[in-house]
């Protein structure tokens, strides 16, 4: 048995119904025995909770539980941000392209878990750009917008929504009827789906009995958005969308995530075949790209300086990888948003894909 695992010592108990979960205080348990495994470590404790008995291993508070594999958790996670596509990753890892994919999606609900629990939750010390940007899912008749919102000083990317866009711009008219019968067989996108989207991100991020500038383009759509909030909005600027996008730029923060999401991101290339067929799966390697972005990338590369969250004073340092993902995070300690609760269980629904599979947890 390794010395990481002879010493492990759980802190609350595992299961979601025990009162010891939540706060451990008073909470008491025993070790019993262990089992064996084929990856290292290959010695696993176990213990049990002597109030309502039941049994749990240090793995149990690992992120990697429950995996054959879980050596290729963080070299997926960097090769995911190095604009590589599934199946370029499971070839340099000798693995199934559906390996790469589950263990994508593990990430992706565990990178929306670190950063609801780091975000700060209070009055927000800094005024916010928000912007989207497109893609789209499951083919170029589908587009997606994602609405994100930054921080004008430390980029620090707050969170994000998404909406249903309806194809637009120049089309042949074989493409128009395709994009007809579509819309007859599948419906049309919600017109509103941006004005309901924008509102909802900036709902959970303004705290009620608080006020912040905000600053974004001149989308006809912000306006209406912006109007159920009207109490929180200490200042709205807009910025025309043809001024340069250079540092002097008010929306240089949003502009620049924009531009870092697709050098980084294979699926958000303007041309590409790595697009994602689910806007769920977007959403999931968005949040790792999240993570990655606030924790991990320095906020100059030349520098090598501060990254967004240690500008902002939510850490004291940049994090390495391995450290984002060695604890376990439990969805039955992390409070979520309703919007980011759909995210988590997997409910963003592509119309072209009915019965995407949703995310029902059993013994996790």
């Amino acid at each position: 048995m390794s010395a990481s695992t002879s010493q492990f010592s759980p802190s609350f108990c595992p299961a979601p119904k025990c009162r010891f979960h939540g706060d451990s205080r008073g909470w008491r348990y025993k070790r019993k025995g262990f089992y064996t495994r084929r990856a290292a470590p290959q010695r696993i404790p176990r213990f049990l909770c002597l109030h309502c008995r039941r049994s749990f291993s240090s793995q149990t508070f690992s992120s990697t539980y429950f995996l054959k594999r879980p050596d290729l958790l963080e070299p997926l996670f960097l090769r995911l941000l190095a604009c590589s596509g599934y199946r370029q990753i499971a070839r340099a890892l000798d693995v199934s392209p559906t390996t790469v994919l589950r263990q994508t999606i593990r990430l992706g609900r565990h990178c929306l878990l670190f950063h609801e629990r780091l975000r700060p939750k209070g009055p927000l010390r800094e005024p916010i750009a928000f912007d989207g940007f497109e893609s789209f899912e499951f083919s170029q008749y589908t587009p997606v917008h994602f609405h994100v919102a930054v921080g004008t000083g430390s980029h620090f990317l707050y969170g994000f929504t998404d909406s249903e866009l309806r194809r637009k711009g120049r089309m042949t008219e074989a493409q128009r009827a395709r994009r007809t019968e579509l819309e007859r067989r599948l419906g049309r996108p919600d017109p509103r789906s941006i004005e309901r989207e924008v509102c909802e991100l900036l709902a959970m991020l303004l705290p009620e009995n608080s006020r912040a500038d905000l600053v974004s383009d001149e989308h006809p759509a912000y306006p209406r958005a912006l109007r159920p909030l009207r109490g929180r909005i200490a200042a709205h600027r807009t910025v025309a969308s043809r001024v340069a996008r250079t540092p002097q730029n008010p929306l240089f923060p949003v502009n620049l995530l924009d531009l870092l999401v697709r050098h980084s991101s294979a699926n958000h290339k303007r041309e590409t075949i790595a697009f994602s067929k689910r806007r769920q799966s977007a959403a999931e390697r968005l949040w790792i790209f999240a993570v990655w972005r606030n924790c991990v990338k320095s906020f100059s590369e030349r520098k090598r300086d501060a990254s967004p969250a240690e500008r902002l004073g939510l850490l004291p340092r940049r994090l390495a990888v391995h450290e984002i993902l060695e604890p376990r995070l439990f969805r039955s300690r992390i409070a979520l948003p309703e919007r980011l609760r759909r995210y988590y269980d997997r409910e963003a629904q592509t119309r072209r894909i009915p019965n995407g599979q949703a995310y029902g947890m059993r013994l996790a």
